[in-house]
This record gives C-alpha cells, structure tokens and sequence, in this order.
C-alpha cells in the first residue's frame, strides 16, 4: 500500500507525507486484497469488522461502527451515524488515522476543524494517550471549543477566515510540532469513511440501494462512501455502485455551482457544518458524481429547517447541518431525478449542531 498523487501521480511510502510536493492531496493505492467473500459482521466488531477493509490495524478504539440502519418512509433508509461515541460519522476516520499515527510513532496529532472533525481526533487521541492540538475560528461557538478543550486537548483560536485556520495548522506541521491528521488531507481518514459503504452493503444483505444521499462539505463522507462502494464492487460482493448526490448549502456551493444548480444567493447558515468554499478534493468529487450518475444540489436555509423539523417529528434528534440531506432528497424528488419507488439510504451525519461532512 502506497500514497499516490491525484495530479501528477508522483508516489510515497504510506508513512510519508500528508500532501504532494506539487501541493495536491494524495490519495491510496495497492490497498489490502479483500477475501472471495464477505466475512460474518458482528456488533462488537464495529468499524473494524473487516480486517482487510481497512489498511490500518486497530490501535484505538471507543465501540465505533455498525450503526444502525433504519427505515423511514418512501423507500428511504436512514444510517443514523450521529450515534457514534463523539457524535458524528467523523469517528470512522478518527479512529483510523490516529491508529496510524500511534503506528509510525507520533505522539501528538493536528487538526484544524471548528466541528465534529476536531472533536473526533481529539478524542481519540485522547483515548489512545497522545497529545492533540486543534486549530478553530476565532469566532468558534463556544460549546465547540468547550467540547474539544474538555478531551485535554490544546484548543488554538486563529483570526482569519477558515482558510488561515488551515494555514496555521499546516505551518504547525511544517514546523515539526506534529503528525496532521487532517480530515480534508489524510487519504487514511477516507479509508475510515469507506467503511459507511461496507456497512450499508452488509445491513442489506448485499444489495445496494439506488442511490445515497449525504450532507456535502469537504466530501470525507461522500468520497469515502464512493471509494467503499467501488471497492466491494471490484471484490464481486455487490453488482452496482449506487448514485451519488452530495447536498450543499446555498451561498457556499462550489460543486453545485460548478454543476450549475446553485444560482441562489442567500446564504443558508443553517447548515454551517458544510460551508466549506474551497475543498481540498473537489476534482475528486466531482469525478465520482460522474462516475455514479449522481449529482450536487444546493438547498435554502429555509428547506435546512423545514427537514430539521420532519426528524425531530419523527424521533430523530441530530444537528441541522444533518437535514441538508434530507431536504435535497425532497428536491431531487421534485425534480424526478430520484423516483418515489427507488430505495434510498440517507445517513444522518452528526447530533452536536457542528461540522458535518
């Protein structure tokens, strides 16, 4: 297993470093050959129920994984990853990074993330006995910066916008402080992700659904699901890769936009999880948009709000930012992109009103 350049194809050792020399993000390559057939998924297992699924061994672990897998109504299925232990599908790629960090030797991890990103690292490392440092907004929500400060982690507020978080945790790690394990960078936090895909394949004996729909930021759940998915593809346990439509905020919609259906001005800061203007692997996004038949949509503040209600109607208590996904389903539907009769997955990303995808 190996590091690959998503540019220039330039390749690293999988302890080396976090981004190319030509600045672009890096992705996986060679990973572990997956058996002739699926293993037998039990609950204690979790994230780790499949040993070769996942390149990194277990190092940390809080009980992460096998959510449950629910149904909702008009053929949709709700992966209610807001029950992980920090609360969002974050975990997944949490408790695979930091296993590789403690692997190669680090003893403290960086992360910029005003959210659930943040948390997660920090928590693991927590779990696991490192020291962590996460970058925020200087004008982070309280409660957010509480929830990491109360892992023991060191909380740094930077001024700026999010792209000088991300610019003075990167010049952290240049200086030597740490390993970053970043959510947007670290392809091994994908692979993490990954595992949302293996777990809806088994939870369905299977047979995948028409297509997932996800909350779209950075895209750490949308890729990670596009690369489980083809994954199992090419071991022979599923026959198809479902479509795949990432659901953005109105007003920061760059792949909306860049597929022409975000023309709407009003900025939806409702859903502040997924305003990310400039995500590190857009080019990657939208390559798996085309490849599965999917699409990216924008949706209001106003639509946020009216899905976030339908949950909560239904028993379902999780953040705002997660009800994007829900409300572009509704969308897709008035479009007739998504049939009523097709079988629909929608995870519900994360319960602490913070950063979700």
């Amino acid at each position: 297993m190996q590091r690959v350049c998503t540019d220039c194809g330039r390749t690293y050792p999988i302890d080396g470093p976090w981004r190319c020399s030509c600045g672009s993000p890096l992705a996986l390559e060679a990973l572990p050959t997956l058996p002739a057939t699926p293993p037998e998924f039990g609950r204690d297992a979790g994230l780790w129920a499949c040993p070769a699924f996942v390149p990194v061994d277990r190092q940390v672990t809080l009980g992460e994984g096998l959510t449950p897998l629910i149904d909702g109504d008009s053929s949709v299925q709700y992966k209610l990853e807001h029950l992980f232990p920090t609360g969002s599908f974050k975990d997944r790629g949490a408790a695979v990074v930091v296993s590789h960090a403690i692997q190669r030797g680090a003893d403290r991890v960086l992360e910029d993330s005003s959210g659930n990103a943040g948390l997660a690292i920090a928590t693991y490392a927590a779990r696991a006995g490192l020291d962590a440092e996460i970058f925020v907004p200087a004008d982070a929500k309280p409660s957010k910066v509480r929830a990491i400060e109360g892992t023991g982690a060191t909380v740094r507020q930077i001024e700026g916008s999010r792209a000088d978080v991300t610019g003075a945790c990167i010049a952290a790690v240049d200086r030597g402080e740490g390993y970053y394990a970043s959510h947007a960078w670290e392809p091994l936090f994908l692979a993490g992700t990954a595992t949302f895909a293996l777990e809806v394949a088994a939870q369905r004996d299977w047979k995948v659904p028409d297509a997932v729909v996800t909350p779209l930021g950075h895209g750490t759940l949308f890729l990670g699901a596009y690369q489980g998915f083809e994954r199992l593809r090419a071991a022979g346990w599923i026959d198809d890769v479902p479509r795949l439509y990432g659901i953005q905020a109105t007003g920061v919609a760059p792949i909306a936009a860049a597929r022409g259906n975000d023309r709407e001005v009003a900025r939806n800061d409702v859903a502040d999880g997924i305003q990310i203007a400039e995500p590190v692997r857009r080019r990657e996004i939208i390559d798996a948009i085309e490849a599965t038949g999917g699409d990216a949509i924008a949706v209001t503040a106003g639509e946020t709000e009216r899905a976030h209600e339908r949950l909560r109607a239904e028993g379902l208590v999780v953040e705002p930012t997660s009800a994007t996904a829900v409300a572009g389903l509704e969308r897709l539907r008035e479009r007739c992109v998504v049939d009523d009769g097709e079988e629909i997955v929608v995870p519900l990303t994360g319960r602490n009103g913070t950063e979700s995808s």
